[in-house]
């Protein structure tokens, strides 16, 4: 499966307002973001859950063929209720949504709902996803009493198009998020860190998602942050400056160790969207396509990352 590359919002260029402030400026964004050869968009917004479903929906609605990363904390609404809206925008945008579940609040409105301890934590995200799944495959009502949820007569009516397919995205490090990330993403978002880091931790994800079976199905993704100097974006993501052939290279490194995706962070003005466009995403491409023949080796390429590449916190 090729490369993909996913645009991961910052800041707008007064760098105190979030990247959807002004949809007018936004759609203008969306289409170059489009156009440049991403295929997906986060919308991970911090006024919460309610304000990314109705900018995802905008965000679908403004584009042909852009995927949107939906960002969620389970808990924040009831999974009947997240389900049902889920399945909508999934519907209306044709089969072009993704939710990505983080094991936080996106705020603190949100931490009401925020049960103690990472292992408790956990739980609650596994039989939210456990519900969501079944909410979205069930062809009659069913019961279900657990230890966070208790639905009655749960029915999602009008399903998505990939029902309980919808992709999932999750990520971790903890023995625990493994297992429940094992369990049920499609897509492993990795931490940032060195190459080594990097694929020890690819390694544990797919050992636990061979545990259900599920070894060959899960992907990764990787954040990277792509700039010119110092970069103030906050996300945690792999570290890469220098022209753009450099930080190609530095990317095919990561390739090697089985990468799909590459979220790019740090890439927010026109200028620095149509750039990398053109020039990294297009290099890497090109880099990739000339080597299709050749299998991935873990480490092929690691010897060739360059001075510039490094962990960011």
């Amino acid at each position: 499966m090729p490369i993909e590359f996913t645009h991961v919002p910052g800041k707008t260029a007064d760098a105190t307002a979030p990247f959807f402030y002004d949809f007018a400026e936004t759609a203008t964004k969306l289409g170059l973001i489009e156009d440049s050869g991403f295929r997906k968009i986060v919308v991970d917004d911090s006024a919460g859950l309610l304000t990314n479903m109705d900018l995802a929906s905008q965000v679908l609605n403004r584009t042909a063929s852009l995927e949107v990363v939906l960002t969620h904390w389970a808990g924040v609404i009831e999974p009947t209720v997240a389900a049902r809206q889920l399945a909508s925008i999934d519907r209306e945008s044709g089969g072009r949504l993704a939710l990505r579940i983080i094991s936080e609040p996106l705020n603190d409105d949100d931490a009401e709902a925020r049960p103690v301890g990472h292992g408790v934590v956990w739980q609650r995200i596994d039989e939210y996803l456990v519900l969501l799944k079944r909410l979205w495959s069930n062809d009659r009502p069913f019961d279900h009493e657990g230890a966070f949820y208790s639905i009655k007569g749960g029915y999602v009516p009008r399903k998505g198009p990939h029902g309980a397919d919808l992709v999932i995205r999750m990520g971790g490090q903890s023995g625990t998020a493994l297992k429940v990330a094992g369990r049920h993403a499609d897509v492993f978002e990795l931490a940032p860190g060195s190459i080594d880091e990097i694929r020890q931790l690819v390694e544990r994800a797919r050992g636990a998602a061979a545990e259900h079976g599920r070894a060959g199905k899960l992907r990764f993704a990787l954040p990277v942050r792509i700039h010119r100097g110092a970069s103030a974006t906050g996300h945690k993501a792999v570290d890469l400056s220098g022209p753009p052939a450099q930080v190609a290279l530095s990317l095919l490194a990561y390739a090697a160790l089985g990468i799909d995706e590459f979220m790019i962070v740090g890439v927010d003005t026109p200028r620095e969207i149509a750039t990398v466009g053109r020039e990294t995403l297009a290099l890497l491409r090109n880099s990739l396509a000339r080597r299709e023949d050749d299998a991935f080796r873990p480490g092929a390429y690691a010897s060739r990352t360059g001075p510039e590449t490094r962990a960011a916190g």
